[in-house]
């Protein structure tokens, strides 16, 4: 997580959830698909909100465009979908491909943040103060998918961003199917749940991915119904729910929930640099533990996740002490 709070579109930053859409220009117009816009009622930024979604710079299921459009793809309940967002005049303006399309378009809102309430954070402390008025278009996204922000969370436990950054790339381009409709090159709709589960287990070596996790995501995929039903429930029923499934704690349910119900609660816990970065930019402690996080966080309760994305987003990071993590490849072995 180090880093991810940076404005540049890096491996490091599409964690943090900041992607920078560029300027637009003139774009030939794509072939028409189904149609939807949506005026949000307040500031929105397309970066700030969808940059969650995106898993590193070549993310086969995500692509900022130069005329300011962001796209994403999606298995959605209806099938695999391909949608296009940008802003003109304040107003969202969607199209959507494939079979999935209707769905990608009636849950528009709510991607953009319709259910979230950013006047709800009161900041208690000056760095959050100055990073609410510096990032006023900050809103949670809801998807209402779960398991295309679970698998690629159980991909990044305890490996670098790099890692596991590759390793959802190679398996969603060799395992998924093409986007539907006029997409940008490269990209792809993430595999259905039973063909994650047909995986064979060299290719998951191939892709860096140890045992332990791709263990973890079969066991996943074989629920992915009971999974995805979660989403009638509040977010911590879900994560209770997910962790159930052995090899799922309350890091990767923490960091599922946050994208899939827009949790503005869910910190979180048990990572590496989070507690140290909340720390320094809220007390001048870089060496906070989980613990220390909560209990400085514990005023935003209700709003703790936003409160940890602002931070992040400031800036406001220890600087570094110790070399990377080293890059494994156990595809090599």
């Amino acid at each position: 997580m180090a880093g991810r709070f940076a404005q540049r579109p890096t491996p490091a930053t599409a964690r943090g959830g900041h992607v920078v859409v560029p300027p637009g220009v003139p774009r030939p117009a794509p072939a028409p698909g189904r149609r939807r816009t949506w005026t949000p009622p307040g500031p929105l930024d397309l970066g700030l909100v969808l940059g969650p979604l995106r898993r590193g710079p070549g993310d086969p299921t995500f692509r900022a465009t130069p005329d300011g459009s962001v796209w994403r793809t999606a298995r959605t309940p209806t099938g695999p979908g391909t949608l296009r967002v940008a802003l003109r005049a304040g107003t969202a303006a969607a199209e959507a491909w494939g079979p999935g399309a209707e769905w990608l378009l009636e849950q528009l809102p709510e991607m953009l943040g319709a259910s979230d309430d950013p006047d709800a954070f009161r900041p208690r402390h000056w760095l959050l103060a100055l990073a609410c008025h510096r990032r006023p278009g900050l809103r949670l996204t809801r998807t209402g998918l779960v398991l295309e922000s679970l698998i690629p969370s159980v991909l990044e436990q305890k490996v670098t961003t790099d890692e596991a950054y590759r390793a959802w790339r190679l398996l969603v381009r060799k395992f998924g199917e093409p986007a539907p409709g006029p997409a940008p090159e490269r990209m792809w709709v993430i595999p259905a749940p039973r063909t994650w589960a047909l995986i064979p287990s060299w290719e998951w070596h191939r892709a860096g991915v140890d045992d332990k996790r791709a263990s973890t995501i079969l066991r996943a995929v074989r629920v992915a119904a009971r999974l995805e039903q979660s989403m009638t429930m509040e977010p911590a029923e879900a994560q209770a729910r997910l962790e159930v499934v052995p090899g799922i704690g309350p890091w990767t349910s923490a960091e599922t929930v946050q994208r899939s119900h827009g949790a503005a609660d869910s910190v979180t816990v048990g990572d590496l640099h989070l507690p140290g970065i909340v720390g320094h930019a809220l007390a001048g402690d870089r060496n906070a533990d989980d613990a220390a996080m909560l209990s400085l966080l514990e005023p935003y309760a209700g709003q703790r996740h936003r409160a940890a994305r602002l931070i992040l987003l400031s800036g406001a990071v220890p600087p570094r002490r110790a070399p990377r993590m080293r890059r494994g490849d156990i595809g090599r072995l």
